[in-house]
């Protein structure tokens, strides 16, 4: 991933070469075969301090923090939304992640809530400089108050295209940058499962039919690139392997979760897939703070802040976090902070900010005080951080490995 530091994301991009992480250019037929061809998109900042990154083999260059907006509806209003938009916007983040399923808790009576926020916003913003990227729901039978016929969810070409339009309109835009599959419509180890389980293996849509019904979309103008969200080595594999054989759509992103608490499943190999001279595809990672509990604000269970906290307002919710060896490994990295003059945040938020595979770190707030201190802790960290510390979250991490395994 090329990158450029202290320099607007346009100018950056004019200056680049080829990816730092890869020489040769893709032969696949990319999304950016997109009819309506834009310029590079790139946000306004004050501080020019922000380091922008190309997405995959995109035309995207990106900020290094994308905000993500899943607690708008839920835990945040439209004002506090529109205030951390606004804010994340005018400090050089360009890059906005939502989903057709948000806000979570996921249900009937607020889906779409977010769309509408960020739609209602972007009213009064010059579309060119924002990238939004969305995802559209995998299999569920769960959520099929989302579809119009109240059947289940799938990745098939008349989900996808009902996804696309309904996100068109809530969004108030006539493009999607970049659309996301949220999980895959074939079985997989989900939120905190480790283990495959070949006993769930279930019949999925092909993966080169799910790639054609993106290629209408592209077609149409209506979508840019594409990606994938808490995907496996497998998939992205055979995702790449169709759009080459097949002269389709590739991706360009995977949004999967990764954290001092979660490394294990994105390291063992995802990392070797995705590395530009293999399938060139970005990671934009989720949870970087694990839910919040890498800050270390659970440690005390008498905070009066944990009353409004996420994983206390919605029992069970990413539970996997708050176990006993999870709560171990936090306190010991939030140990490591202090004593390197840094606060938990900044350990956490620099340590998936530095990690080469990173394009970039999705980081989402329910205060404008909370998006503050996320920002400011890209900016303001080391970077990279030291090797003495970073030598210490290896010991922290060869202990623990990754504690919120279920």
């Amino acid at each position: 991933m090329a990158s450029m530091a202290g320099t607007s994301p346009a100018c950056a991009l004019l200056r680049s070469s080829s990816p730092n992480w890869s020489s040769k250019p893709s032969s696949f037929r990319l999304s950016s075969n997109v009819r309506r061809r834009r310029s590079p998109v790139r946000a306004e900042t004050n501080e020019n301090q922000m380091v922008y990154k190309t997405l995959g083999d995109s035309d995207l260059l990106i900020s290094e923090v994308t905000l993500g907006t899943m607690t708008f509806g839920e835990q945040n209003t439209e004002k506090e939304s529109h205030e951390m938009l606004s804010y994340a916007f005018e400090h050089g983040v360009n890059i906005l992640d939502t989903a057709e399923a948000y806000p979570i808790p996921m249900k009937k009576e607020t889906q779409g809530s977010t769309d509408r926020y960020i739609g209602n916003w972007m009213k009064s913003k010059p579309r060119d400089k924002i990238i939004l990227a969305t995802k559209l729901c995998g299999y569920s039978e769960r959520s099929s108050y989302i579809r119009d016929s109240g059947k289940m969810c799938r990745v098939d070409a008349e989900n996808i295209k009902e996804s696309v339009e309904k996100s068109l309109l809530r969004l108030n835009t006539d493009y999607i940058d970049v659309l996301q599959i949220h999980w895959p419509d074939r079985y997989v180890a989900l939120f905190g499962e480790f283990s495959y389980d070949s006993a769930k293996w279930r019949p999925s849509v092909p993966f080169e039919d799910q790639l054609k019904a993106f290629q209408e979309l592209i077609d149409a103008g209506k979508v840019r690139y594409i990606g994938v969200s808490n995907e496996t080595s497998y998939g992205v594999m055979e995702f790449v392997h169709a759009s080459k054989v097949m002269g389709l759509p590739k991706i360009v992103s995977i949004q999967n979760s990764y954290s001092l608490l979660v490394r294990c499943k994105f390291e063992v190999d995802l990392v070797e897939v995705c590395h530009p001279n293999n399938c060139n595809v970005g990671l934009l990672a989720y949870s970087p703070l694990a839910g919040g509990v890498l800050t270390g604000k659970y440690m005390n269970s008498n905070s009066q802040s944990l009353q409004t906290s996420r994983l206390n307002l919605f029992p069970g919710y990413m539970e996997r976090y708050n176990r006993s060896l999870a709560q171990e490994a936090t306190r010991k990295y939030v140990e490591t902070a202090k004593s390197h003059n840094l606060t938990p945040v900044q350990l956490s938020l620099a340590f998936v900010r530095d990690r080469p595979f990173t394009a970039s770190t999705i980081i989402g707030a329910t205060s404008l005080d909370q998006l503050k201190e996320d920002i400011s802790a890209f900016l303001t960290t080391p970077r990279p951080l030291p090797a003495e510390l970073a030598d210490e979250i290896e010991a922290v991490f060869k202990r623990y490995k990754d504690p919120a395994i279920l």
